[in-house]
Order: C-alpha cells, then structure tokens, then sequence
C-alpha cells in the first residue's frame, strides 16, 4: 500500500501517474480539508473530489478539479433569482456536494459520507480526509477573508494575503487514516504547494507522529527555472517562506527522508534526490512515479 497526501492539483497528476504502476485497491489518498465549505446548502470538498473524480475517470484534469464536461446550468440561473456563489459549481458536481451533505446531516462523519461515495461510484481506491473536524481554512487578504479554495478559484492574482486562519487548531486524525498508514510501505508527499494544503494534513494531530514511523518522500512543486504562480507564491509568504524548495524543505522538516527536487532547481538541498519533476504530461507523471517507486522498492526491502 503506497498512500498520497493531496492538497493541490501536482499530487493528482503524480497519482495518475502511479496508477500506471500500481492496483487502485494499492493506492490510498488522504485529502486536505483546508479547502472545505459550505457553498448553497451544499458541501464543497475540492481535494476530496478531485481524488474522487480521478479515481472514478470523470476528474477534469484541465483544472484538476470538478468533472469533466460538466454543465453549469444551476450556477448560472442563480444570479436570475436573488442568488450567486463565490466560484463556479457544476451541476454534477453539485450532485456530489448534495449527497454528500444529506449523508452528513443524516450523522454521518466526513469520514463515513466519502466512504459511500466511493462505494457508489465503485472506486477501488482507498479516499480519506485527514479528519473529520471542520477544519476549513480562511485566507485573511486585509479587507475580508475568504474560503481557501474562493480564493484559489475567484481572488484575484494580486490579492494580498496576510495570514492563513484554520477553522480548528490541530484537528485530530482519523482511526481510518492512521490505520491506513501504518499499513502503508510508504507515504508520499506529491508536488503541491505546502501552505495550500499539505501543511493542513500535517497539523492534524497526530499525523507527524504518525509519519515519523513511515518512509515520506516529499516532491517539492518549485523548480526555480519558472517564477511561481503568484497565488501559490502569496500562499507561501503567509506561512512566513519563500516559494522555493528550501522553502519546502523547512515547512516538512524531519518528516521526510527523501526530498525530491527538480533537475534544474537552483536551490541546493543537501541529500535530496534530483529527478524530472515537471508533469505536463502522462508520460512524465509516469517517469517521476516510476522513478520514487524504485526509491521506495530500495528503502524498504
């Protein structure tokens, strides 16, 4: 069992990837949280579908988030009856924020709702949040604060951001996510942005704990030969780091044992592990994924 911690779009690539190599039913991903809300009654999880949608072959991996195709006939007429939403939800989509806050209304856990999800959308693969606590995170842009994945989605690539405020201070972990790594051979950290996501799945309770007992690679998504988006590079600077992978590296800290960096990166990490890490296409994802699997084969053999 090999599990992902996903809170951005360069884990799901890195995943679609791995599946070339490896068996859904061999593949677990916990999701960040961070970008959780309640958007028109519904609940909008975007890192837990995405993973959702990979698996079930529907992800629009043009965004890397919501289902391909989607038709968005709901959002629009909104606007015409005294409504609106802060981002565009398609209505598929939507189908799948329905359900699955009726499933939580019905008092089940975050935990229990995806579970059944995946279920009816036969996934073989194993899809978990980090923990089943509101644990949403607000960006503090000075004139307002606005849901993560709002501010991904609709702020503008200017936006100040000032601080990053989390809904619950070191939420716990699952049952079901501790037991799914200590089953794992290994964890890996795909190239999302830290401050997005990933840090989200790290200040759970627990979860380095947890970590410190499995072998992490960590891909950092800086590669020093591209400046970085400028959401990505605010992000970054609101957690008090510079957008680099010695940036990274700092935020992860002794977690990791293998730190992968990208061939071109400027930035010298001592130890890390220099590969290809850009994942414009399948057949790069698929390189990278076999080159960590052989990293993993070595370590824990």
């Amino acid at each position: 069992m090999i599990t992902f911690l996903s809170g951005g779009t360069g884990t799901l690539a890195l995943i679609r990837g791995s599946r070339q190599i490896l068996h859904d039913s061999d593949i677990a991903v916990v999701a960040s949280t961070a970008g959780d809300s309640w958007v028109s009654g519904s609940h909008s999880a975007p890192d837990i579908d995405a993973a959702i949608f990979l698996f079930a072959g529907i992800l629009d991996t043009g965004r890397w988030w919501g289902i391909r195709g989607d038709t968005y006939a709901t959002h629009n007429y909104l606007p015409k009856v005294a409504g609106g939403e802060p981002f565009p939800v398609g209505d598929r989509a939507r189908a799948v924020q329905i359900a699955r806050a009726n499933l939580l209304r019905r008092g089940m856990t975050l935990t229990e709702a995806v579970q059944a999800q995946c279920r009816a959308l036969s996934i073989g693969a194993t899809v978990l949040p980090v923990t089943d606590t509101e644990a949403g995170v607000l960006v503090d842009t000075g004139t307002e604060r606005l849901p993560l994945f709002e501010y991904w989605t609709s702020a503008a690539a200017d936006t100040e951001v000032r601080e990053l405020i989390p809904a619950a201070r070191e939420p716990p972990v699952t049952d079901a996510v501790r037991a799914v790594i200590e089953a794992s051979d290994a964890v890996i950290i795909g190239p999302d942005n830290p401050a997005r996501g990933i840090l989200s799945i790290l200040d759970c309770a627990g979860m380095r704990d947890l970590l410190s007992d499995r072998f992490v690679v960590a891909v950092s998504p800086f590669s020093g030969d591209a400046a970085p988006d400028p959401k990505d590079a605010a992000l970054m600077y609101a957690v008090d780091e510079k957008p680099t992978s010695r940036g990274v590296f700092r935020l992860y800290g002794d977690v990791v044992d293998v730190f992968v960096q990208d061939l071109h990166d400027p930035d010298e990490i001592q130890g890390s592990l220099r590969l290809e890490t850009h994942l414009l296409h399948d057949r790069q994802a698929e390189s990278l994924a076999w080159d960590i699997m052989a990293v993993i084969r070595h370590a824990v053999s």
